[in-house]
């Protein structure tokens, strides 16, 4: 494998072309057309296979260094601030919370309001049983919405699909990814999504809600955008990577609080799925800031439906605020834990399911769009892809219903709760009922409904309100859960990955709540409707909750903040041990037969992500790496730079290579081997090289006399000028005078940069990459000489894999695995020899 720090890149374009690729990485739609299949293999799914082609996608993606550059300039611009003042922290954060708040009763009452106007305009041929009609207006009024959906993904923000949450996680990991974090992708992303939700796909808003808050985040933290031209000059100190992604990550725990009301469960979400990097500060200000989202929603959500002012302002109603609220919560018998059990392990089979077709239809997808040359036509293509979906899932949503009939509600709420609770369903499929007023003054009815309307007719997150309902046993028989069940399933998997910023979470919880309902169905048919307090825990909406959690948890492998948010969503505290239950029991199953889905997505887009553990197997064993040592992955023979660096020298380095960062070394004394000082990062020698007034001639004394650049000045996340910068490249490469003039780097290296001896254990060297979250790990011997450097891509699940194999042949020969030889040769091609960059 060719050195990070020493190989040299050969271009036909010239410097510039070498620089444009080190600052713009691949967009996260487009990619897909770049990219060619990415296979994951269930017995290694934690390591990539990709093609050739693939490989320079997967590196063109830049590292971040987690803590900023400890040099002297850094010191002296901490020595200006005040020390411990985080007033303004807490009020950015308080400020993010309160506008993810209000997005997502934007995004909420904008969903509704579409949904409902699109019902309302075919209420009329409903009533007139004219179905054609109805399928026709409902259609084309959907394909208006998507195609815009689709559109202002496509064409507008490339960034925007799916949902965003795998770039995301992958960002907050170490790994840069370009537009994922600008006003384009925030515009098209949101209105991609309420058009998706609203046009009847089978999907949610809860992922692209998450990307959305985090771009609130990072907009608010950062208070600059280039594509606006505005660099405001307030929150300045905020403008680095530890900082942005501490933001990053508390916007999108208020987006999940935003849109469950959750704010303890959006906490523990980017705690345990979406954060890297995790301490105690972070999690009190995300609290807070779950905590300002979720109470703007309510705020806003207690007076305003529809964007009418309805009164109650600041009144919290807990049927509005909760939105899967369960009213009659019922006393659990131990018996109870034998269903549960039974719907975790199913949980985890289907969840499984769920992954596997979802990756298997989105490699398919990959394939079919690449075959397509022409950017515009495969545009155009995975346009129809979504309006395609879109008429699959009109047709099922308009005609099944009309295969069910009437029947009658089962209940003995027979009050006006019913009447509302029904009312669209009733009137669209001309389900006669009659209403009276008793001698109490109370309406009554004596209505029927259709079950399938009631399951499809909305979207799934009212489907799921009718499903976890207590004390309405026989509401729903099994034709119409089955039938249901399985166009839900077929078709929430189709949707997700296409080109429509949509999330999967209400997929998951309504496909969970339907075949819940079918097991509580069985127990109600064995055991008949129970009114005894033992025997009330036999209630189809009580393991339809439990069904719920444990495909949640089947696809997602989510624990801790699953059960929070099933709490929270639902109110049902009594069923919290059977909620645990379920999602440990789902994830144990589902992670026998592959990664989450959010896992498999990282994998599938080749976004780099270091796990909290490294897994590494051999010959079908795991791999103890507390056995070998740095020197087995590092790689040698570094290219060093020197604390007095010549400017001609330096030019030309940068031209010739895409190195992420250089070590610095010096000789203590004339006498004494070179050895580490510290490491200074590419972006920064180029800013320094944009400045000639710090050149100097060479001199004999130990510094020079020329004037210190700010810490604002050299630290930036990507060239400002490319074209300039390879201008003055080309000038100080070539013109002579420049290789008279010297820049003193010593200011500006990094002086805390990590190194670990070469025998130093590799588990451990990873637990030190991981959790200081690096880009660099300089590998030095005992006399502290550089000898070698680690990267974050050197640490990837299948480089590491490789470099163990090659180690453990060169100790002894027949232990290389002769049965793969001809895929590791060729996967040697993609990871061993491709053109690197850290």
């Amino acid at each position: 494998m060719s050195s990070l720090f020493s190989r040299r890149t050969h271009m036909g374009n010239g410097e510039e072309a070498m620089l444009m690729a080190e600052d713009h990485g691949p967009d996260l739609i487009n990619s897909q057309d770049l990219r060619r299949q990415c296979s994951i293999s269930r017995s290694s799914s934690a390591y990539y296979h990709c093609e050739e082609q693939e490989r320079e996608h997967m590196m063109a993606h830049e590292s971040l260094d987690y803590l900023p550059s400890h040099s002297k300039v850094y010191k002296k611009w901490l020595q200006e601030k005040t020390y411990r003042n985080e007033w303004d922290r807490w009020l950015l954060m308080g400020l993010i919370g309160t506008a993810v708040g209000m997005l997502g009763f934007l995004v909420h009452q904008i969903i509704d309001s579409l949904i409902k106007l699109k019902w309302d305009l075919v209420e009329k041929y409903l009533q007139d049983g004219n179905i054609h009609m109805t399928w026709l207006c409902v259609l084309a009024s959907g394909l208006a919405m998507v195609v815009f959906s689709s559109g202002s993904v496509l064409f507008f923000c490339p960034a925007g699909s799916p949902s965003g949450l795998p770039e995301i996680i992958g960002y907050l990991n170490g790994t840069s990814l370009q537009h994922l974090f600008n006003i384009k992708t925030f515009l098209g992303t949101f209105v991609s999504c309420v058009l998706a939700v609203a046009s009847g796909l089978f999907c949610g808003p809860e992922g692209p809600m998450i990307h959305l808050g985090a771009l609130v985040g990072c907009g608010l933290s950062q208070l600059q955008s280039d594509a606006l031209g505005m660099h405001l000059p307030i929150f300045t100190r905020f403008r680095n990577s530890a900082d942005k992604r501490s933001f990053i990550t508390a916007g999108a725990g208020a987006g999940i609080a935003s849109v469950f009301r959750a704010p303890i469960g959006g906490l523990l979400f980017t705690f345990e799925e979406v954060s890297s990097f995790w301490d105690i500060r972070l999690a009190w200000q995300t609290f807070f800031c779950c905590l300002m989202a979720t109470f703007t929603t309510d705020l806003l959500s207690s007076s305003l439906y529809g964007f009418v002012y309805r009164g109650h302002f600041g009144f919290f109603e807990a049927e509005k605020r909760i939105i899967f609220w369960v009213k009659n919560l019922l006393d659990l018998n131990v018996l109870a834990f034998i269903p549960t059990i039974l719907l975790g392990m199913l949980g985890g089979l289907l969840g499984a399911l769920f992954v596997s077709l979802n990756i298997k239809i989105n490699k398919l997808r990959m394939q079919f769009f690449n075959s397509i040359p022409k950017l515009s036509l495969r545009k155009a293509s995975k346009l129809l892809e979504t309006v395609l979906i879109l008429v699959c899932t009109t047709t099922v949503t308009v005609y099944l219903p009309y295969f069910f009939p009437c029947t009658p509600v089962t209940t003995a709420r027979n009050n006006s709760e019913i009447i509302n609770q029904f009312k669209r369903e009733i009137s669209e499929y001309r389900c006669s009922s009659s209403t009276w007023i008793g001698p109490d003054g109370i309406k009554y009815s004596n209505q029927t409904f259709n079950q399938a309307a009631a399951l499809l007719v909305e979207n799934g997150k009212q489907g799921i309100t009718y499903l976890l309902k207590r004390g309405t046993h026989e509401e729903f028989g099994y034709s119409s859960l089955c039938t249901a069940l399985a166009f839900y399933f077929i078709l929430s998997c189709w949707t997700a990955g296409s080109a429509v910023a949509s999330g999967v979470v209400i997929p998951m919880l309504y496909t969970g709540a339907l075949y819940g309902r079918i097991i509580g169905l069985i127990l109600v048919s064995i055991f008949g409707v129970q009114t005894n307090e033992y025997g009330a825990w036999i209630d189809p909406g009580l393991f339809a909750a439990i069904g719920a959690a444990s495909f949640f948890s089947g696809v997602s492998r989510l624990t801790i903040s699953l059960t929070v948010i099933m709490v929270e969503i639902t109110n049902d505290v009594q069923s919290l041990l059977l909620i645990m239950v379920a999602v440990m029991v789902a994830k144990i199953v589902g992670d026998l037969f592959n990664a989450s889905l959010y896992s498999s997505l990282l994998k599938l887009k080749c976004i780099p992500y270091l796990d909290v553990e490294p897994f590494v197997h051999h010959r079908r064993k795991w791999l103890n790496l507390e056995l070998f040592s740095a020197r087995d992955v590092m790689e040698p023979g570094v290219k060093v730079l020197h604390l007095k660096e010549n400017v001609a020298s330096l030019a030309r380095l940068l031209a010739s290579t895409s190195h992420g960062g250089f070590p610095v070394v010096c000789r203590p004394k004339p006498e004494h081997p070179e050895v580490f000082q510290g490491t200074i990062k590419r972006f920064e020698l180029c800013m320094l090289l944009e400045n000639e007034q710090i050149f100097e001639p060479e001199t004999n004394g130990e510094s020079f006399s020329s004037s210190l650049l700010s810490y604002e000045k050299i630290t930036v996340e990507k060239l400002p000028n490319l074209s300039r910068l390879t201008t003055l490249l080309n000038r100080y490469a070539t013109d002579p005078q420049y290789q008279q003039l010297f820049i003193n780097l010593e200011p500006y290296i990094n002086r805390s940069a990590m190194s670990v001896q070469a025998h130093f254990s590799l588990q451990r060297t990873y637990i030190i990459f991981r959790t200081l979250g690096l880009r660099h790990l300089t590998v030095v011997d005992p006399q502290n000489q550089v000898v070698g450097v680690i990267t974050r891509k050197d640490l990837m699940p299948f480089p590491l894999e490789e470099r163990l194999r090659l180690q453990l042949a060169s100790q002894s020969p027949d232990v290389a695995d002769s049965g793969n030889n001809g895929m590791l040769s060729y996967n040697r091609i993609c990871f061993l020899t491709m053109n690197r960059k850290a």
